[in-house]
């Protein structure tokens, strides 16, 4: 057999073998967007920050949740924290990613809520710097396994 026919063949075989595998079911499938955010506290800020946290933030996840958007929300301590760790973390878990339409129309509503504008938001949230620094920022997708 020629080496045109031999590569052919083998490639027609390569072929074939990446088709069945790709036409297994995989083992797991996409499931809810999360959010965590490392947040350390000021000192002397605690109360403060969990006001904010209590008021305005909350009110905005669950109006998220009552809109279908956010699963839920968890606002975590951590023991014992470690220098350079957060004091918290704050974990919103999403339905899914949201289409960039889809969120500038939930934002208005947001803003409508609070009674707020991106201008004002964006000042509370500078703010805020006197209270609390984010350490860290994640997003994650969860695999569920079948």
């Amino acid at each position: 057999m020629n080496n045109i026919k031999m590569a052919f063949l083998t490639g027609m075989l390569a072929l074939s073998i990446s088709t069945a595998t790709n036409a297994q079911e995989s083992s797991y499938s996409y499931g809810t967007v999360w959010e965590a955010h490392g947040i350390r506290i000021l000192p002397g800020q605690f109360e403060n920050y969990m006001d904010h946290l209590s008021g305005s933030w909350k009110q905005v996840y669950d109006f998220a949740k009552k809109e279908g958007h956010v699963i839920d929300y968890h606002v975590l301590a951590t023991n014992n924290a470690r220098k350079g760790e957060a004091d918290i973390m704050l974990v919103i878990e999403y339905k899914d990613y949201m289409k960039t339409a889809e969120y500038q129309d939930f934002q208005k509503k947001i803003d409508e809520l609070l009674s707020t504008n991106e201008r004002k938001a964006d000042k509370e949230f500078g703010e805020r710097a006197t209270m609390r620094e984010t350490l860290s920022s994640m997003q994650f997708q969860e695999l569920d396994l079948k």
